[in-house]
């Protein structure tokens, strides 16, 4: 896939390029450093649950390895020469987790800040979902350069609407399988649900989305491009060749 021009900022009228940019590119580059940064972010929570099991369940190991995980990612995201508030950001919330475990002597309250944040993520969603400003236009449209162009076209805003939706519902299931696991006190079974339910159901509603959004932009921009083009005009009909007078 081809990689699409900016808009021009000195358009200023709110239009949609034909060119389409990637949501599921930016999206990614934007919050986490892209496909290798989601991965970075995942490893603390998977090196917490294998110390966790292979440890007899013991908590103390499992937090200071989660710890060490998240140091080791923070410095290989530091050479990667990545934001600085990404890399603090991302060890900042490994440390409060691994604390929060440690301090109620719970192994599931590892889990706990993660679940509050789908929480808040998903009633975020739902919300701007429902007062007919969904936050995935305003997102992708941050990035892209057209903050609130896509909302004069009903296309786009129909796009939009449902991609919120999908994400507001990624993260319920999320809330719905995990949050019993959590009560429940099963936290092997609650740090697999947390993986399995990270990166492919993310990535399936990432490339969902981005299909959705290429679609409906490639529909507005074919619709663009039909309005601007110019009328043929209607030629007159051709006189008849005259006959060839002979000398």
């Amino acid at each position: 896939m081809s990689h699409p021009e900016s808009p021009d900022p000195a358009a200023g009228d709110g239009s949609v390029p034909v060119e389409t940019v990637s949501p599921q590119t930016a999206l990614l580059a934007q919050a986490i450093g892209g496909w290798t940064g989601l991965i970075d972010s995942g490893l603390p929570s998977a090196v917490f649950l294998v110390t966790y099991l292979i440890t007899g369940q013991s908590l103390a190991p499992s937090v200071w390895a989660a710890v060490a995980a998240g140091a080791l990612v923070a410095a290989w995201r530091l050479l990667r020469r990545q934001s600085v508030q990404q890399v603090v950001a991302g060890f900042v919330a490994v440390a409060f987790c691994a604390w929060l475990a440690s301090r109620t002597g719970r192994a599931e309250d590892f889990y706990l800040p993660g679940l509050l944040l789908n929480v808040g993520y998903a009633a975020a969603l739902s919300v701007s979902a429902l007062i007919g400003r969904p936050a995935a236009g305003y997102l992708v449209g941050a990035l892209t350069g057209e903050l609130t162009g896509w909302r004069e076209e009903p296309v786009l805003r129909r796009a939009y609407t449902t991609v919120t939706w999908m994400f507001a519902a990624m993260f319920a299931l999320r809330l719905l399988v995990q949050v019993p696991l959590y009560y429940a006190g099963l936290v092997a079974a609650l740090g697999v649900a947390k993986l399995a339910m990270g990166y492919p159901l993310y990535g399936a509603t990432i490339y969902l989305a981005y299909r959705i959004v290429a679609r409906a932009r490639e529909r507005v921009a074919a619709q663009q491009s039909a309005i601007a083009a110019p009328e043929q005009p209607v030629g007159e009909p051709l006189p008849e060749p005259m006959s060839e007078q002979r000398p």
